[in-house]
This record gives C-alpha cells, structure tokens and sequence, in this order.
C-alpha cells in the first residue's frame, strides 16, 4: 500500500512501484489517480478471514488464496492498481514473489461491500476485472442475511456463477467449491 507522497501527475505503473509503502490505509491506484479509502471495519475482517477459511479447505494444492494484494488491473499508462479483498491466483505465482499479480493471472478477485465502496465494487471493479479477463467476480454483502453475488467471465461477459445467494452456494470456479455466505458473519 503506498501513498505517503502524493504526487502532481497521473501515475505510471512504475511510478506507483516507486511510491513509499503506507499500510495505514488501503489505497488503490485508478486510471494514474491515487485513491485512498480507511482500512476495513472489524466484520468486513471477520467475514473475510472466514471466506478465506473456507475457500483454503477446498482449493486444490496448485490453487492459493491471498487477502489484499495488489492487481495490476491496467498497466498502460495511467495504470490501475486494485486491491481486491480476496484473490485466488496459481501457487506458481506466488513463489515469483511478484510486486503486483496482474489480472490475467488473477483467477477469482472478492471484494466485501462497504460503506463507501458499494458503488465502486458492483459498478467500476466490476467492470474493470471484466475487462482486465480475471475469471472469476464475487461480491460479498454483509447487510442481514449475508450473500455472496458470483459471477464467472463468458465470451468477455460477467454471468452469474449460482444465483445471488444467502444459503450454500456450489459453484465450479476456480475449483469445485462450496461457500458457506451465513458462515461469513456469525451471529
């Protein structure tokens, strides 16, 4: 996460590299801007740590979950960086140690709703990961009852993967999966 130094100029892949690391808050890179929202709230943490919990006891081994990485959505100038709140990506790239993943190799991208970013994560992510090829698209909203809306990329379009869903869901991708959206927050 960078952004100590705010720069005067839209940004470059490269130029976001070189930006001191700030993990104070989460902050993205879009279209060269720097934006900069707080870091999540305790049970969008909760719920993420569980969804993680879940989708580490089903994936396969060649297949791994990493919570709040950078993804190069967009590296031509002015970049997008984006820092889904759960992605699933091959092993393979993770032993690379990469600085950013890049979106082709994202395989499933999550984003937990929140306040503020609802319309950023079911309009511009939505697209964006569409358009950067990432497979997989799933929105977790935690307003009562929890549900999980996830989509899978067909000929350049996000369809529905099951049916928005506050029960268990079973989907097939990136592997055969079962989610549990009510095990996400607790009572």
């Amino acid at each position: 996460m960078r952004a100590a130094v705010l720069p005067d100029r839209l940004l470059s892949l490269d130029d976001w590299a070189a930006l001191p690391e700030d993990d104070s808050r989460s902050v993205e890179l879009v279209e060269g801007t720097i934006r900069v929202s707080p870091r999540p709230q305790p049970d969008h943490q909760r719920a993420l740590a569980e969804l993680a919990r879940q989708l580490r006891a089903q994936l396969p081994a060649h297949l791994a979950v990493l919570v709040e990485v950078e993804v190069a959505v967009f590296e031509a100038w002015p970049a997008t960086v984006r820092v889904p709140d759960l992605i699933v990506v091959p092993v393979e790239k993770i032993h690379e140690e990469p600085a950013f993943y890049h979106a082709a190799d994202v395989l499933l991208a999550v984003e937990v709703l929140a306040p503020g970013s609802v319309g950023v994560d079911r309009v511009a992510k939505f697209h964006e990961y569409r358009d950067a090829g990432v497979d997989g698209y799933w929105i977790v909203d935690l307003n009562k009852p929890v549900s999980v809306a996830a989509y899978k990329l067909l000929c350049g379009h996000y369809v529905p993967a099951v049916t928005e869903s506050a029960t268990t869901m079973h989907l097939e991708a990136p592997a055969q999966l079962t989610v549990d959206p009510a095990a996400l927050l607790p009572r």
